[in-house]
């Protein structure tokens, strides 16, 4: 190549911007040799880097290589290649290659694999191929220009179909011959008259890769109630289930619009304080057991669980519920069990207020439907 081609493949790639999730946009230049993800959820900490001895005992060096938004993959690497974190990297694609950013490199990728449960043997990985070149650089930046018109125009060919589902994202191969089209939908879509349509349209080879509605969520970002980054957007990689019984042990309003996450599912932060509550709720007592009193029986109508306190009303009083501290309810049952009864609630209350209905219209059936 002539100095002259070297400039012209310069200025074509000058102050390109590498826009490949919610939270990775750099501009690239040429001759940079490693690129910084910013604040990206997919950052790892290497902890093994200062450590000596890190020879892999396959003779093969692992690298963890990001794509767009939260894909990852692993790929082997001969040791001559001598790569550095933050480098752009051609990749051994089913067909063809594609382009990646180096995340993690070293005996700490085997045990990120053995994390993901990755089942495939390492002598089977994928290859890195090279560094990027400009050209590589080039024609993977001019793909990434397509995504948004791309998955603009397949929107219109899929409600023009009467299709049934919600393309979330596009994501193009390195060297412009696939793209990944990302979406969700209730049940089965017949989509082979869509990709016949799309093979037309863009010439190129369609793959269709369905999502839940919380990686969804995780993909397009955007703000929770709290008025913070979605925590499936800014740091949750792993998903967990969130029940029912989550919100209920919390002793939360079945209300679901005040328990739905953007993705009208049950907001994942109901199971960061969940573990909490199960264990402080370990010394109370059983809320369907029937206090006795000599003024009548008292039945439970809720929990303070931090404040070792638990409400309970007369059955034909419900209006007026009292605050009776755990240990108290422990006696108090403990003598109903001896048979005998002591005078009244009012006796062991240490306060008292109005009980209102604020969960009307709501109940355990409505929170089904947003449950995993």
């Amino acid at each position: 190549m002539t100095e002259n081609q070297q400039k012209n493949d310069n200025n074509t790639i000058e102050g390109q911007l590498l826009n490949r999730g919610c939270k990775l946009t750099e501009e690239y230049t040429p001759g940079q040799k490693v690129l910084s993800c910013g604040r990206c959820k997919l950052n790892q900490f290497d902890w093994l880097k200062d450590y000596e001895n890190q020879e892999i005992k396959e003779n093969v060096c692992l690298a963890e290589v990001r794509f767009k938004n939260d894909r990852k993959d692993y790929f082997a690497y001969p040791e001559d290649l001598d790569l550095e974190v933050g480098e752009l990297v051609a990749v051994e694609a089913a067909i063809g290659h594609d382009i990646g950013i180096v995340t993690m490199l070293g005996e700490i990728v085997k045990l990120q694999m053995k994390r993901k449960r990755y089942r495939t043997p390492i002598n089977e990985l994928k290859k890195i191929y090279r560094r990027a070149r400009v050209n590589d650089v080039e024609k993977w930046l001019s793909a990434i220009k397509l995504e948004d018109s791309t998955l603009a125009r397949t929107r219109t060919i899929a409600e023009n179909l009467g299709l049934e589902m919600k393309l979330n994202d596009v994501e193009y191969q390195g060297d412009k011959t696939k793209a990944i089209f990302y979406y969700t939908a209730d049940g089965r879509v017949d989509f082979r008259e869509l990709i016949k349509k799309l093979a037309e349209e863009f010439h190129i080879r369609i793959e269709m890769r369905q999502i839940g509605v919380r990686q969804e969520s995780a993909k397009l970002g955007g703000l929770g109630s709290c008025g913070r980054e979605l925590c499936c957007a800014s740091w949750i990689c792993d998903f967990q289930s969130v029940t029912t019984n989550v919100a209920r042990v919390q002793q939360l309003s079945p209300n679901p619009q005040k328990l739905a996450g953007q993705c009208g599912k049950l907001k994942c932060c109901l199971n960061f304080e969940y573990e909490a509550y199960v264990e402080a709720l370990k010394v109370f007592s059983d809320p369907n057991i029937v206090l006795h009193f000599e003024s009548g029986d008292a039945i439970h109508q809720k929990n303070d669980v931090f404040k070792g306190i638990m409400w309970y009303s007369y059955t034909n009083d419900k209006g007026n519920i009292m605050a009776i501290p755990v240990d108290k309810v422990k006696e108090i049952i403990a003598m109903n069990k001896k048979n005998q009864k002591p005078a009244k609630l009012e006796d062991y209350a240490i306060t008292k207020e109005a009980q209102t209905n604020t969960n009307e219209g709501y109940g355990e059936a409505d929170l089904k439907k947003m449950s995993d």
